[in-house]
Formats: C-alpha cells, sequence, structure tokens
C-alpha cells in the first residue's frame, strides 16, 4: 500500500495583512511582536495578535498557546558592550511538543514559504519548549 503526502507548503499563502504587520514592526516599530497562525480553510497565514511597543518578552511568550503552534517575530533592542543601542528581529518557528501531529507538520512544511516572505529577519529559532526560546537564548544569539 503506498500513499502521497501533498506538498502543504505549495498553497499556503501568505496574506496581506501579515506582511504589513511585519512591515510595521520593522520600519516603523509600531509593534514589539506579531504572533501569525494559519488558517487551514483559507490556506494563508493570518495575524493572530500583535503586541505594542511597550510590550516586554515576557509578555510576548505569555502570547503563544501551549499546545498549539504558531510563527511569531520579535524586535528585540538591546545595548551593546559597546554602549550602543541596537534591534535585531527574530523568527520563531514554536510547535510545542503536545502539540497535534498534523500542526506540527503543517507548520513545518509552510514555515520556509513564508519566512522567505519577511525580508529583514536576523536570527531564527525553533523552539518545542519555553527553555528553548528563554530570554537569555535571545540575548545570546543578539551578541
Amino acid at each position: 500500500m503506498s500513499f502521497r503526502m501533498s506538498n502543504a507548503s505549495s498553497g499556503m499563502g501568505v496574506s496581506d495583512q501579515s506582511k504589513n504587520a511585519f512591515m510595521e514592526l520593522q520600519r516603523k516599530k509600531v509593534h514589539r511582536y506579531v504572533i501569525f497562525k494559519i488558517d487551514e480553510k483559507k490556506k494563508e497565514v493570518l495575524v493572530e495578535k500583535t503586541g505594542g511597543p511597550a510590550e516586554n518578552y515576557d509578555d510576548f511568550t505569555a502570547s503563544l498557546p501551549e499546545n498549539d503552534c504558531r510563527y511569531a517575530v520579535y524586535d528585540f533592542d538591546f545595548v551593546t558592550s559597546e554602549n550602543c543601542q541596537k534591534s535585531k528581529i527574530f523568527f520563531i518557528a514554536w510547535s510545542p511538543s503536545v502539540s497535534r501531529i498534523r500542526a506540527k507538520m503543517l507548520y513545518a512544511t509552510s514555515k520556509d514559504r513564508f519566512r522567505r516572505e519577511l525580508n529583514g529577519i536576523h536570527y531564527e529559532i525553533q523552539a518545542t519548549d519555553p527553555t528553548e526560546m528563554d530570554l537569555e537564548v535571545i540575548k545570546e544569539r543578539a551578541n
């Protein structure tokens, strides 16, 4: 018995709302973070939530579901050892180990296409539990 798996990434679109929210985070600093969700019926990636510039990393991580996959971008501001203010944009593929297998596969196969739509990402993190995307991990990658 043989079966074929369809390539989920080939039909997955990216909504204009998603592209615009990323550009607002990147260029205008309107958002601290943007969380994206795949809408299986529409076959596209949509914005689920945005966080204002005053929100912090704890607000961001608290916004991610404990048992479902998401994509997210986070604008991390920091000061270098030379006392320079810097900003790095992180792409986070959140795929908790307790999420459904189907969701994990859908997000994994769609990630590269979606990621290519977001020009200006500095670092990418794939996380299956909160410790893999802890603030210390972000700080270490940014420096």
